[in-house]
């Protein structure tokens, strides 16, 4: 079968888990910054999405690379913020794991729809993903900047094109959504268990 956009998010999800089942810190990011390509032929209509995941991206990726020994496990930048009484602030490693996976949430639901209700329009796979996802954490400001920009989504049927086609993608999505999904839940149970999961914007 030949490589899709999703090629190399699916080849670096067989590096995110230790023998013992831990979530290792560096090779999960990786995963996350692999769907920004794919977050990329969305165009203007995932521009806040792309730079939210970005940002939490690189904000986890500098805790890591401050000490990569320490750092190794994605949940130990958690535990040490908690220790610390400062997982709460908004430039919190925490706060970022956590908006990250939501993020995350959003884009898997989104594929998700796309391959699940082939008579939806994009702009109807995006809003019913956000619905499910994002909404309940986002105010009033940040649910109306999402809404308007989700008009602006391709259509779907271009959308599949420059991804390569329909037939040609389908089953790593389904890949992806399939060995992804566990790890977001994961991180949603983990932070859950900090008392972190339910912060809002």
């Amino acid at each position: 079968m030949a490589d899709t956009t999703f090629t190399p998010a699916l080849e670096g999800i067989k590096h995110v888990k230790t023998e013992n089942g831990e979530i290792l810190a560096k090779p999960f990011l990786e995963v996350c910054k692999h769907i920004l390509p794919v977050i990329d032929k969305f165009g203007a209509s995932m521009a806040i999405v792309k730079s939210d995941i970005g940002g939490n991206i690189t904000r986890l990726e500098s805790k890591y690379s401050s000490d990569p020994a320490k750092f190794n496990f994605l949940y130990t930048m958690v535990k040490v913020e908690v220790e610390t009484k400062t997982a709460k602030a908004s430039s919190s490693c925490t706060n970022g794991l956590l908006w990250l996976t939501r993020a995350m949430d959003f884009m898997v639901e989104l594929f998700r729809n796309l391959i699940e209700h082939l008579d939806w329009s994009m702009t109807q796979c995006c809003t019913e993903s956000y619905g499910k996802t994002l909404k309940q954490w986002h105010g009033w400001l940040a649910s109306s900047s999402v809404t308007v920009a989700m008009k602006l989504a391709p259509d779907r049927n271009k959308f599949m094109e420059v991804l390569g086609g329909f037939d040609h993608v389908k089953a790593d999505i389904e890949k992806f959504l399939v060995t992804f999904s566990p790890l977001l839940q994961e991180n949603h149970k983990f932070l859950a268990s900090v008392g972190m999961d339910n912060l809002k914007a």
